[in-house]
């Protein structure tokens, strides 16, 4: 508080009250008491200010001397290098008379550093000296101890706390005219109001008494318990593990706690499964243990010494001089990891709950000796809190986790969420009654299906020829270094070997059987291998060529993998951008009339839609919104094709893709089976939707050896005549929108097992280059662009 904000009191620095001490000892029997009296009355004799009392501060030097020999007793020379103390003036920044040890603090903090309580506004401060006032003054006991600090940086810019006791034995409050009486009502009104600072003005006005004295406040260096305060309070507050500011922030407070000012905090995870270290990524959390990596091995990373005492004994590891623990201990990649980082001193503390550790808290510095066993055991009383910040955050991520999980492949979709929380409802009043519920089956009649897929073309072929360039790209290089080897060593093992890989060779290239990877693989790991490890061994010349051979092999399939990986990577970008494109549009499709909607990546994407009442039950149902959804399955899958052609010249295997769409008029019921946490047809009659979704792909032209799907093409199947005419007018429709060409074929189908009199409209997609273009193109017309 500043002296000119508005105040209850008007202050008067006075040392009255301690004079009138001197005046008692100074006619005493004991003459060095007396006599040592007299002196300090003798002093303030000439100022008669510093017993009246004063309000100008300035005097203040003015009487310095005076004031240094009244106060000689309450501020002794003897204490003056380790007392941190002033006089000074209650709840406001005034000091005076300061303990050297105080005088040296506030010169580290700077010459322009003026100390000033911290967290006292002069809506506090006057609320405060209030409360004082009906204690002092009026004979209530009020306890309104409340702890204030000082702030004040060090030398080294480290933030110390200083907590303030005020010693009030020579204050006196006079009142003034403003003072008014008070009642136990009025009082008891204050204290049911705090905070209402009007209420306070009302009852105990500004200017209405003199606070005549002055106060010892006598200083406490509370940092470091200030510091784990803090460090704990963040800790247990969820809302701050989580900020991006938070591992910052957790900086300074380490400063505090450890007196080292460049001390910086960074975290490891443990993953106790795989035994190795992992960085954790996001706000801002350092990992100097792992530097640039991601992951390694926990023995690999750790000197014996750090293992055991990290991860076996579970207590701290600690470099207090990076040199000499490198000349001890040799170079090890955790060394080299905090050497490279310019790091000298750290401590490593491992963080651990129920038993188990979860990760190791990182405290490093750049300078030598700063970080050590010693300053190691401040860390005792914050390790727990640590450890259970540290276990919520896993809890959360791995609540997040299943989160996605459950998003991406297991998820109630939102129009039919309703129905099982209906159910999950009346699970637990059951479980309450009976304490054996169980989860009622999900049912829904009156079903309207809708199927489409848009599959890749002759994806298994697709997939055999890269199998088949794999493989005979292997055998080749393995038939070349075997022809050098046997060149050098003329045996007839190597002959052999040969005869055996050219045997292969011709195997594949006129047939590649189902087993034929496995065969190949088990020959060059039981056969190939021993010998390429006893060459690698005994000659260097062929050994660089067996060393460049397994360079080629892909870790994971332990064989060469390049063209089925851009066949996977082809695949994968194209299930991606067509899913995206359904994903996208589904919002739109919701608003017509929402309805159950699933997806399915395979080779391809197929996708499933269920509308009808019992679906939304508060909403009355008509057909108009499942042909409405006709038209738009329609659209999605023409964009489909047209996101594909556009993506098509970007894989590194440029794969077709072909359209299906089965129209289905009888509704049926489906039925959410809890094993497959999915929805399903129910019963024997609707399982015929499922038999067709499953057969009409691989269908041909009635009378032809061609098959129903072709590119550039989309295939519309059907059973009734009146389909046939429905799904004419929309492709009429949709014609003129530019979504088809003038191609269209109407074409029986071969009977299937089970299945026969299926027809199938079959038109032909038009295609844009490019978003912005206005034109639009057949399939052979992208096809003649692709080649050129």
């Amino acid at each position: 508080m500043s002296l000119e904000a508005e105040s209850p009191v008007i202050f008067q620095i006075s040392f009255n009250k301690l004079l009138e001490r001197y005046d008692v000892m100074a006619v005493g029997d004991d003459k060095y008491l007396a006599d040592k009296a007299k002196r300090i009355l003798d002093a303030q004799a000439p100022f008669p200010d510093l017993r009246k009392g004063f309000t100008d501060i300035s005097l203040l030097s003015k009487y310095g001397e005076a004031i240094d020999i009244i106060l000689q007793d309450t501020f002794p020379e003897v204490l003056t290098y380790n007392e941190i103390k002033a006089a000074s003036l209650p709840y406001a920044n005034v000091l005076f008379n300061s303990s050297r040890r105080f005088r040296e603090i506030l010169a580290s903090a700077g010459q322009d550093f003026e100390p000033k309580i911290s967290d006292l506004t002069d809506d506090i401060s006057y609320i405060m000296s209030c409360t004082v006032i009906l204690n002092f003054y009026y004979g209530y006991k009020l306890n309104f101890n409340r702890p204030f600090f000082y702030d004040i940086p060090d030398a080294n810019g480290i933030m110390r706390r200083y907590r303030i006791l005020y010693n009030v034995d020579f204050m006196e409050f006079i009142a003034t005219d403003k003072a008014k009486k008070l009642s136990r009502a009025d009082v008891d009104g204050l204290l049911y109001n705090y905070d209402d600072q009007d209420l306070w003005k009302a009852k105990i006005p500004p200017n209405s008494f003199i606070a005549k004295g002055f106060v010892i406040a006598n200083m406490i260096d509370v940092t470091v318990e200030q510091a784990i305060s803090e460090i704990k309070s963040d800790l247990i507050a969820s809302d701050k593990w989580g900020n991006d500011r938070f591992m910052a922030d957790f900086n300074g407070v380490f400063r505090s706690l450890l007196g080292v000012p460049d001390v910086r905090i960074g975290y490891t995870s443990f993953n106790a499964l795989d035994k190795q270290f992992e960085r954790v990524h996001g706000n801002g959390i350092d990992s100097f243990m792992l530097w640039d990596g991601n992951c390694v091995n926990c023995s690999e990373t750790l000197c014996k010494v750090s293992y055991d005492k990290l991860l076996q004994e579970n207590t701290y590891f600690a470099i207090a001089d990076m040199d000499k623990y490198i000349e001890a201990c040799g170079e090890t990649p955790l060394s080299e990891n905090l050497k490279r980082q310019g790091i000298q001193s750290a401590i490593l503390a491992p963080i651990i709950n129920n038993g188990k550790v979860l990760g190791i808290l990182e405290l490093v510095s750049a300078q030598i000796d700063q970080l050590n066993y010693v300053n190691a055991q401040k860390l005792d009383d914050l390790l727990p809190y640590i450890a259970v910040a540290v276990q919520r955050s896993i809890t959360g991520e791995e609540n997040r986790i299943a989160a996605i999980i459950q998003h991406e492949c297991t998820s109630v979709h939102p129009a039919v969420y309703w129905k099982f929380r209906e159910e999950a409802k009346r699970f637990i009043e059951d479980s309450k009654e009976s304490g054996q519920p169980s989860f009622g089956e999900i049912v829904f009649n009156g079903i309207y299906p809708l199927y489409g897929q848009t599959d890749i073309k002759n994806s298994s072929q697709a997939r055999n020829a890269a199998t088949l360039e794999d493989l005979l790209a292997q055998l080749s290089e393995i038939k070349n270094i075997l022809r050098l080897i046997w060149e050098k060593n003329e045996l007839p093992i190597y002959e052999a070997l040969m005869f055996r890989v050219n045997e292969n060779i011709e195997d594949i290239t006129s047939s590649l059987h189902t087993n034929s990877e496995q065969a190949i693989f088990d020959f060059i790991k039981e056969d190939i291998e021993p010998v390429f490890a006893h060459i690698q061994n005994s000659d260097n010349g062929l050994g660089k060529l067996i060393s460049a051979y397994r360079s080629k092999i892909n870790p994971d399939t332990e064989s060469y993998y390049n063209h089925r990986h851009n066949y996977e990577e082809s695949v994968t970008r194209i299930n991606k951008k067509l899913a995206s494109i359904l994903d996208s549009r589904q919002g739109d499709a919701q608003a017509m009339y929402p309805h159950y909607f699933e997806r399915y990546k395979t080779d391809g994407v197929e996708h499933n839609l269920f509308i009808g009442g019992e679906i939304v039950p508060d909403s009355k149902f008509d057909v108009v919104y499942r042909n409405n959804l006709r038209i738009w399955q329609l659209q999605v899958v023409c964009e489909m094709e047209n996101a594909h052609y556009g993506l098509k010249p970007k894989l590194k295997l440029p794969l077709d893709v072909a359209s299906l769409i089965l129209v289905y008029n009888t509704s049926i019921s489906i039925r959410f089976r809890m094993d497959e946490k999915r929805f399903d047809v129910d019963g024997t009659y609707n399982a015929r939707y499922e038999v067709l979704k499953k057969r009409i792909d691989k269908s041909f032209i009635k009378g032809t050896s061609e098959r129903l799907t072709k590119p550039g093409m989309l295939a519309i199947v059907y059973s009734q005549k009146k389909d046939e005419l429905e799904y004419l007018r929309y492709i009429k429709f949709l014609k003129s929108k530019g979504y088809f060409g003038d191609k269209i074929e109407v074409v029986a189908l071969e009977g299937l097992q089970g299945v026969s009199g299926l027809k199938a409209i079959r038109v032909e997609i038009l295609y844009k280059k490019d978003r912005e273009d206005k034109k639009n193109y057949t399939y052979g017309d992208l096809m003649e662009e692709l080649k050129g």
